[in-house]
């Protein structure tokens, strides 16, 4: 394609590492202030997570509204994503990420000052789109500034940063929130973001923008995207709230995914420039790259969704609370990257992303056995090992998907490769709370055949509590006893369904360790020399 080789070429004449074997300076400092872009365009996905009732109560928003404030940023993000890989070529990767970051942070001081839940929601979402970009840039600019003996300690950090930023999320957010107030959640971002944005444009000079790429902009595939992402994320986050199909609107977003979807498909196969080229996918590592993505992204999201909610309803811990335990993980991923990193440099990419893919399924399962009085310290360990494990699937994954392709691919591919982790955890997710709401329907039958006057210990046990609220001179002791049972069973319906959680979450990285043999063999060096 026309576009592709003047993409070629413009990267050519840039002075990228690869052609040297050393690493420009300037494009290496620009590099490290668009990591830490990446790291705040993630973070802001989850940070929200343990302060949606502070937010919720400061906007005078329902229950059903408040969901939206990271719903919306989600839709438009996993839009923006690919298509960063046509605009990057189009205006240049800088050029792209100051407007990302500019954009970004733009919308955090206006969603720091939202009014009303409507507007705090649209500008959520401008938020999302304006900062997808600062992903999947990030991920292509490696593979162009690096030589391919330092991409894997790049790797690293790339892969601590995108495995850290949801998971200290909650931690953070909760801090924030309890000490100052949910208003500082957006306007943390100000500060970092204006720095990021003013250092990549001085320093990253790694490629030119192709401007007759709009000669024959698809703009029908370009809507088609969007009404086709957006509308998925849609029935993927509301559909489990609104019981699926029960609901008309959820009806209606499959319909208009189905048919958009279709419709993109055939746009990008049979269009001259596509909006977004698919033939990436004929390369069969970088297909199954993009598998093991998603399931990172039901994992990684997955595992920090289900965490809050659990000890919220079961343990009744604070937000900050929540964050202190959550923070765990963040630690274990910090100490085992450089642990990782020596590994995946030393053994081929299948061999270390097998061994991440159990320990990270091991993880899950080790979660799979909790009682209603787990302990900070019965969580210890298993996030221990999941941290861990995370580490060891984001490094050989991102070169499995990345590491073969040409030059002129790695832009278009960066953000296929990111969209299918954020459409894994999208997806993921209303997995989990369909699950999760069967399950406890499930579990409570069960659980309740027990309350019968037929049982001893159902009689002893509401004997105690009636004489208990007796003393303490409540009016009508019985029902209240009564209340008390029904709330028991409840809570231990509901463990009992997030353990069943978990070990799905588990059972889904045993399928995606043995789909592991289709991926080819090829060491990190044999992806190298296939990118040049």
């Amino acid at each position: 394609m026309a576009s592709a080789s003047s993409d070629t070429n413009n990267t050519a004449k840039m002075p990228t590492s690869s052609d040297s074997g050393q690493i420009d300076r300037a494009a290496f400092i620009g590099w490290v202030a668009m990591v830490i872009g990446m790291f705040l365009a993630i973070l802001d996905i989850q940070i929200v997570a343990s302060s949606l009732e502070d937010i919720q109560a400061g906007l005078s928003a329902s229950p059903d509204e408040i969901g939206w404030v990271q719903t919306s940023y989600l839709i438009a993000e996993v839009v923006m994503i690919p298509l960063s890989g046509f605009l990057s070529r189009l205006i240049s990767t800088r050029w792209l990420f100051v407007m990302s970051a500019v954009g970004f942070t733009m919308m955090s001081v206006a969603s720091a000052f939202a009014w009303s839940i409507e507007s705090m929601i649209w500008f959520r979402a401008l938020q999302g789109f304006l900062g997808g970009a600062m992903i999947p840039t990030v991920f292509a600019t490696t593979y162009i500034i690096f030589p391919p003996a330092k991409r894997n300690t790049a790797s690293v950090m790339i892969g601590l940063i995108a495995t850290m930023a949801p998971t200290v999320g909650p931690t953070l957010g909760g801090f924030l929130t309890q000490s100052l107030s949910w208003h500082w959640l957006f306007l943390i971002n100000v500060l970092p973001g204006l720095l990021i944005a003013l250092v990549v444009g001085m320093m990253l000079h790694i490629d030119k923008g192709d401007r007759s790429l709009l000669k024959g902009f698809d703009f029908k595939g370009l809507i088609a995207m969007a009404v086709f992402l957006g509308s998925l994320e849609y029935v993927m986050d509301e559909g489990p709230k609104d019981d699926w199909f029960d609901e008309r609107a959820i009806v209606y977003g499959t319909i208009i995914c189905v048919i958009a979807g279709l419709y993109f498909f055939w746009r990008m196969f049979r269009y001259d420039k596509p909006i977004v080229d698919l033939k990436s996918f004929t390369d069969r590592n970088f297909t199954m790259g993009c598998v093991f993505s998603f399931t990172l992204g039901i994992g990684l999201y997955g595992s920090v969704y289900v965490m809050p909610l659990m000890l919220g309803r079961i343990r009744g811990y604070d937000s900050l609370e929540i964050g202190i335990v959550m923070a765990v993980t963040g630690i274990s991923q910090f100490l085992s990257a450089p642990i990782a990193g020596k590994v995946t440099a030393k053994f081929p990419p299948r061999v270390v992303l097998g061994f991440g893919l159990a320990l990270f399924a091991l993880g899950l399962a080790m979660h799979g056995f909790n009682t209603s009085e787990v302990s900070f310290h019965e969580l210890i360990w298993p996030q221990v090992v999941r941290g861990a494990a995370m580490m060891f699937c984001m490094l050989p994954v991102t070169d499995l998907a990345l590491g073969t392709l040409p030059p002129e691919k790695i832009k278009n591919a960066s953000g296929l490769y990111n969209l299918m982790r954020n459409l894994g955890g999208a997806i993921g997710m209303a997995a989990i709370n369909t699950l999760l709401d069967k399950r406890i329907d499930y579990h409570f039958s069960i659980l309740s055949e027990h309350i019968s006057p037929a049982s001893t210990a159902f009689k002893n046990h509401l004997a105690t509590l009636m004489a208990r609220y007796s003393q303490m001179g409540i009016a009508e002791p019985h029902a209240a006893a009564m209340k008390t049972i029904v709330q028991i069973v409840t809570r231990e319906a509901s463990m009992i369904s997030f353990n069943d959680v978990y070990l799905a979450m588990a059972a889904t990285f045993v399928v995606a360790l043995l789909l592991l043999p289709l991926a080819k063999p090829a060491r990190h060096a044999a992806g190298a020399e296939g990118a040049h």
